[in-house]
């Protein structure tokens, strides 16, 4: 990897303005890019989240750019785990399912469900929580089992849920019953 784009990497701060540089950076670069990619799917890495920031607003805009570093990200996923790292790589995998005309392939799913289930379980923040459960709502139309296991999963009790997350278990349980009354 250069040097050079570690060092940048290393000092991305969490404005927006300066997200926005270096997402623009590696749209115009594809080196810098892979640099990105290189940290980010990297977890023992200490500015590993500070790439994912930029990959999380790359895969937002051209996703597409990010395709032929999915199997490294995909393998990464259940391996992320502190908070400025999981969120952003839980909204990649909600484009990643969301956006139309990806084909993601079987191992890709399978990785992404992991990975989106891991990050429920082990109960990170709501808005992790609440593209993991969004992601995998979507990969459940494909895959049932999923849909079962988020049931199964919400239906605990949690520990003095914030009103966050109340509402994203709320939403989650409405679309799974809209699923099985086959209005979603």
């Amino acid at each position: 990897m250069n040097s050079e784009h570690y060092t940048q990497i290393a000092g991305i701060k969490a404005y927006r303005k300066t997200r926005d540089y270096y997402k623009d950076k590696a749209f115009l670069e594809p080196p810098f890019l892979e640099s990105l990619v290189a940290v980010g799917c990297n977890p023992t890495d200490k500015n590993h989240y500070k790439a994912l920031w930029i990959l999380e607003l790359v895969a937002e805009e051209q996703i597409t750019l990010l395709f032929p570093y999915l199997d490294s990200f995909c393998s990464q996923l259940s391996h992320f785990h502190l908070d400025p790292a999981v969120r952003p790589a839980a909204k990649i995998c909600l484009f990643l399912v969301s956006k139309k005309g990806i084909q993601l392939s079987p191992f890709q799913e399978e990785k992404i469900m992991e990975g989106c289930l891991d990050f429920i379980i082990r109960e990170a923040k709501v808005a992790t929580v609440a593209y993991a459960l969004r992601a995998l709502f979507r990969l459940g139309k494909k895959h049932p089992w999923v849909h079962d296991e988020l049931r199964l999963i919400l239906s605990r009790e949690l520990d003095n849920p914030s009103p966050g997350m109340k509402f994203v278990v709320k939403e989650t349980l409405m679309h799974l019953k809209n699923a099985d009354n086959g209005s979603s």
